[in-house]
Formats: C-alpha cells, structure tokens, sequence
C-alpha cells in the first residue's frame, strides 16, 4: 500500500488542487483522505480559484441549507473575482441570471415558472415518447458494434427529451449546436481558446433570441411559451426570460449526458451487476439512485459566498471566497453509507446527494430519473454482450471543472437486439 502524503491543513499556504488526468478519472481517493482531515479544505482550481471545499455528508448537507450561503455572484469578493474567469460583459448579466446564480426572494419568484414543467406526475405522462426516442437512436447504431455510446447515445437522447418537455420545436431543436453548452466553462481575456469561446456564447445567445421570437409569434402549452407570456406580462425581465432558457438548455441535458456515461461505466467495471440489472427490471429505480450516489456527474456545486466572515464548520472563511460543496465526496462517505466504495444496487435507504439539497436542489430531477431509467433499461436489453471496446484506463474523462463524464465510450456488443 503507497504511503499518501498528509493533506495541508485548511490553513495552509499551499491549497489542494482539484484539477489533472489523474484526479479526474478518479478523485474519490482525494475525497477520502479529505473527510479524515476534516470536512473543509483550501482548495485550487484550474483558473487559479482557491475555494473552500466541503467534503463531508453531514457538513455537506449542512452546507446546502445554510442560509449564509448565497449563490448571487455579486457577494463574490476581488480575489474570487479576479480569477474566477465568470462570463464576460454584456452577457454574465444577460443570460446568468438564472436559479443557480439567485438567493429568495428573486430565485423563489423564477423557480416556480419552471417546477411545473417537470413534476413527476408530467414526467410520468411522457415516459412512452421518451422510449420512443431512446430506440430509435439504438436503432440508428451499428449492428454489430463497436459504436460510442457518447455520440451515438448519451449526447443526443437528454436533450431530444428535453426539446419535448419544455416545447422547444423541431426545426429549432435540431439546429442547437452541443458545442454552446461549453460556455459555462469560461476561459480568461489571455487564453487562446478565447475567439472560439465567445464566438460560441454569440451563437448561443442568438439562438436564445430565436427560440423567444418563435415562441412569441408561435404559442402554445408548454414551459417555454410561458416564460415567454411571463416576460411580457412584466412578470420576469428580460435578462430573466434569457438566462433561465439559457440554463434549461446547458444544464438541462450536459449533466444527463454526463451521468448515463458514468452510470453505464460503473456497471461495465462491474459485469456481474451489469447483467443483475439487465435481467431483474424492477431493480431499475433502485440501482438508477445507486448510480447517482456511486459516481455523480454533478461532482461538485457552484459557488456560495458568505456575506461576513465567519465560521465554517470550525474553519474560518472570509466574506466572498468561494465555497464549494463536493456531491462526490459526502456520497462516499463511510459514516453515513455503509460499504460506500461498493456498488450495491438495492441499496436503501440511499439518500444521496447526487441532486443537492435545499433549496437549490434541482427542479429536473424527477425528468433526469425518468431519462436515466430508460437510456439504462433500454442500452442494456437492446445491446447484448456490452462492454467496453478500449482499455478501462484509455477512457477520456473531461477536464470540466464542476462535473464528471467521458467524452467518448467506445463500446463492444454482439448486435443490435
């Protein structure tokens, strides 16, 4: 066993870096030694944020109802500020003011246009046409294999079910380029991806235009149409209207994408719950919330700030540092999950943070359930002898700084069922 260097203190100097292939493809030693060390930690990012890291469940779960934790950028402080590398003007004001990015009483008057749209008894209603979707991109994979799941599957399918739960027509919808939802991970004015960075908030932004003018002109029974009705009865603003579109659109269907990904990794390195799962149906709602818990695509928050310097679970933060919640980290957390490091696909009570908690946790989940039973039940039957076609550690996980996925999974199967 390799002896680890002790972790520096939450008071060091030198913070703990959260970046690399290594720490990608698997942070959960990291987060392990972390919680021995304590639940919060100095930690740096790849923009040359340092952040404060909360890696415990119950600190975690703390953290997520802790009402001096705000989410508006405007508590962010000069140090955050300077390297946080947040999206350029005019545009941070105009397309994030979205849920994330909102404390009550403003984010209690935006939520409740969108909880609608994605109650379960709703989502329930359109399961039928959400399988319709997922085998007809089964059908469209080769047969035999090999195929990317990435690009053949998981990339497409979340947001095919999200133009139909929010109303966002065809034509549009297949115009929406899957290289926009990159914006919400902003280079600095010096990068060198910057031209191509702000050519893609550009494009983004003026399909956010056209999906408004249509709905204006084209009403109809669906979220989109409403918050269009919404901002023209004066009861959102324009910035409103723009950001939560914006928000439906990038984080409506890349953490989706992301997390079928890891689920379906998860079960190929475990091939004997690989074909539990696929033989045994009524397991489904179960193993789908293990597989949250096990490997969240939603590794870690977006930044709170405290108003006032104050203590943090017996660690002094400053006013407007950054802190971060690691979803990751408290569901592999030994004193509240027994066997954490295990897969166990019954597990129960599982109550994973893989959504968040509070108020901020997140409105879609009930539609996100729904997409990951289907695209699991449907890839596993559909798709005898799967398993991966390269080598577990030749797997390309992103560099994304707040969440988990790979950006191709190459994969074998004996046909196309």
């Amino acid at each position: 066993m390799t002896v680890q260097e002790p972790l520096p203190t939450a008071g060091a100097e030198a913070p703990v870096p959260l970046m690399g292939c290594p720490y990608k493809r698997d942070p959960y030693p990291l987060y392990e030694r972390m919680r021995e060390e304590g639940p919060v930690h100095r930690v740096l990012f790849p923009s040359g944020v340092t952040a404060w890291l909360v890696t415990g469940y119950e600190a975690a779960h703390a953290a997520l109802n802790d009402e001096r934790l705000g989410k508006s950028h405007d508590r962010g402080n000069d140090r955050w500020r300077e390297r946080a590398s947040i999206m350029p003007e005019p545009q941070h004001s105009q397309l994030q003011v979205h849920l994330l990015h909102q404390d009550p009483p403003r984010h209690t008057r935006m939520r409740r246009f969108v909880t609608e749209a994605f109650t379960p008894r709703r989502v329930d209603a359109l399961r039928p046409r959400f399988q319709e979707l997922a085998d007809a991109l089964v059908d469209a994979l080769p047969d035999p294999g090999p195929a990317d799941l990435v690009s053949g599957f998981a990339a497409l399918f979340p947001f095919q079910v999200l133009a139909e739960t929010i109303g966002l027509p065809a034509p549009l919808a297949a115009r929406f380029d899957r290289d926009w939802g990159k914006v919400v991970q902003p280079v600095g004015p010096t990068d060198p991806g910057r031209p191509v960075y702000e050519a893609r908030l550009h494009g983004l932004q003026s399909y956010i235009a056209e999906v408004v003018a249509h709905k204006r002109a084209h009403p109809d029974d669906d979220l989109l149409s409403r918050l269009v009705v919404a901002r023209d009865e004066g009861e959102l603003t324009q910035e409103e209207l723009d950001s939560m579109i914006f928000q439906l659109l990038v984080a409506g269907q890349e953490p989706v994408t992301n997390q079928i990904t890891t689920a379906l990794i998860a079960l190929l390195r475990h091939p004997d719950q690989l074909a539990r799962l696929r033989d045994d149906p009524a397991l489904l709602p179960r193993a789908v919330e293990e597989l949250l818990r096990y490997d969240s695509a939603f590794e870690l928050t977006t930044w709170r700030f405290l108003a006032e310097d104050d203590d943090l679970h017996g660690t002094a933060v400053p006013a407007g540092d950054s802190v971060i919640v690691s979803l990751c980290a408290a569901n592999r957390d030994p004193r509240r999950f027994e066997n954490p490091d295990e897969l166990v696909l019954d597990r129960s009570p599982n109550p994973h943070l893989a959504f968040g908690h509070g108020i901020h946790f997140c409105p879609g989940a009930a539609l996100a359930r729904a997409e990951l039973q289907i695209a699991l039940s449907t890839v596993l039957t559909r798709l005898p002898g799967l398993r991966l076609a390269v080598a577990d550690e030749d797997l390309e996980w992103i560099q994304a700084v707040l969440g988990r996925g790979t950006a191709r999974l190459p994969v074998a199967y004996e046909r196309r069922a």
